[in-house]
């Protein structure tokens, strides 16, 4: 039995509908990443700034610089296609520690707003890339079972 592509009116509406959803997801993603490596700058350059920050909440330089990479990294995976899934889950929880740490630190008000709102965008991110992420788990659990 040989299976045919169905090209019907309403199929072809959904093929572009998906295209110009993953077209509108990849240019969410790369202003992300953009987001993340600005955001890791001042951590990765030491700017007195930064390093009264991280002193003050206890985390010290070395704290500020493992965030910053983490950062840096997190926004080069979310431009890599078989990664991007993962690396916005993974900045989900990062952001959920900015989150949980401002209000902490800081309170709530308009300095809770950035944090929350990149943590919303890399959980629309992470859902909408969520089958990358089981195809990428699925692949890591065949080949380290060889």
């Amino acid at each position: 039995m040989t299976t045919q592509t169905i090209n019907t009116p309403v199929a072809a509406r959904t093929r572009t509908q998906r295209r110009g959803v993953n077209r509108a997801l990849w240019v969410l993603q790369v202003l992300t990443a953009g987001v993340f490596v600005m955001a890791a700058l001042p951590k990765l350059t030491a700017d007195p700034r930064a390093v009264a920050g991280f002193t003050m909440m206890g985390l010290g330089t070395s704290g500020m610089y493992i965030i910053g990479a983490l950062e840096v990294l997190g926004a080069i995976a979310l431009l890599i296609p078989v990664l991007c899934g993962l690396a916005a889950l993974a900045q989900v929880a990062l952001m959920i520690g900015a989150v949980v740490t401002t209000l902490i630190f800081f309170g709530a008000g308009a300095v809770l707003v950035p944090p929350v709102a990149v943590l919303v965008v890399v959980s629309v991110i992470a859902w909408a890339r969520r089958r990358r992420t089981v195809e990428l788990v699925t692949l890591v659990r065949r080949y380290s079972r060889r």
